[in-house]
């Protein structure tokens, strides 16, 4: 089994299946949680699957990835759009980040369309529902081989 990869989930992906299902669908966290596992062991990934509304909890995380994990699937909510702390974490870890979003952020309100974390994540996957997490494991496959 390889090193295990990191999940994080920011703000609000608690309440995915209630909040705005027509742009975020009707899946649960806990849905996308069982259907990354599932994929994960294909893989052959352990996955450490969280989410924080906090953005100094995803900081630490990212720390923490950086000496246990092989690299880290982040969906950083809205911080994706705002946070220098979560984009200078990322600089300052060696593991490959990928970024990934539900919806396509650049189909939405213009202040979506900047990503803090792009710059430094190996790649950006948005739009694909439930897929956007799927894409996400399967690049750091390829990532981490």
């Amino acid at each position: 089994m390889a090193r295990g990869i990191f999940v994080l989930n920011g703000p609000n992906i608690n309440l995915l299946g209630q909040r705005e299902p027509g742009i975020y669908g009707a899946m649960t966290l806990a849905s996308i949680e069982a259907e990354c596992h599932s994929l994960g062991e294909e893989l052959g990934f352990a996955l450490d699957f969280r989410q924080t509304n906090h953005e100094g909890v995803l900081v630490d995380w990212l720390h923490e990835a950086n000496e246990k994990a092989a690299g880290v699937a982040l969906n950083p909510g809205a911080y994706g759009h705002t946070s220098i702390a979560l984009h200078d974490a990322i600089r300052a870890i060696e593991v490959p980040v990928v970024e990934l979003h539900i919806s396509n952020i650049h189909a939405r309100e213009a202040f979506r369309h900047k990503s803090m974390i792009a710059p430094v994540a190996k790649g950006v996957i948005c739009g694909f529902g439930l897929d956007s997490y799927l894409l996400a494991l399967r690049a750091l496959k390829t990532l981490t081989e």
